[in-house]
């Protein structure tokens, strides 16, 4: 059985880091992977499934990375689409590589994400390994981080697969005291998660968002 869920007549591959993310509005949706939290696990998560999926001859039209977010300058609450997301964690500027920037990659920095999702408010976004709160916010240039979504990114690349990204804003307008301060808003980000995704699925089904179709393994 795919992992992929039917969307505006497309096949979608869900993805999210946890559970705790995935609230009753979501679950009306779809069914996603949940990869696990950070990097790591994302990327290991993304490339397993994409490869498997390939290897069955079913792999998905779109990825779409959803869940949390922190933001010291957003809407707690709000969510936003990815119009570019960058990797904080790399560091070769000892070398002469300017920060951000994976040696040898021949990859910008900050990476777009092309498709749009009319009504729905962009953002650019930082990924890393860090858990990032308070005064850690003045270090960052983008609007909001997560911890997934750049390694997410890459492994659609390594596949030719589109990739949308959606967050809605858990904290980060006060300092983190304790997982209390991540969940509280979870229930309010699901839903409007939930309309995000149902404004996906309009532009794809009117032809808004067009995308080609991966229905067989290349």
């Amino acid at each position: 059985m795919s992992p992929a869920t039917p969307l505006g007549g497309y096949e979608v591959l869900f993805l999210m880091a946890a559970e705790a993310e995935y609230g009753p509005d979501l679950r009306r949706r779809f069914t996603p992977v949940i990869t696990g939290v950070g990097p790591v696990e994302g990327a290991i998560s993304t490339t397993v499934t994409l490869a498997e999926m390939r290897a069955a001859g079913r792999l998905p039209d779109l990825v779409v990375s959803l869940g949390s977010a922190g933001s010291a300058r957003l809407e707690q609450g709000g969510v936003y689409q990815a119009a570019s997301v960058a990797y904080r964690d790399m560091d070769a500027s000892p070398l002469g590589f300017a920060r951000g920037e994976t040696p040898f990659l021949d990859l910008p920095a900050t990476l777009a994400l092309p498709h749009r999702i009319a009504g729905l408010a962009q953002a650019s976004l930082s990924t890393g390994g860090d858990i990032v709160s308070g005064a850690a916010y003045a270090g960052i240039a983008e609007d909001m981080v997560d911890m997934e979504s750049f390694a997410i990114l890459r492994a659609c690349q390594r596949f030719d697969l589109p990739l949308v990204v959606l967050r809605g804003i858990s904290d980060g307008a006060a300092p983190l005291e304790g997982l209390h301060s991540w969940t509280e808003y979870l229930h309010i980000v699901d839903a409007r998660l939930a309309e995000a995704v149902d404004l996906l699925a309009a532009e794809l089904l009117s032809g808004r968002i067009k995308l080609e179709r991966r229905d067989a393994a290349p």
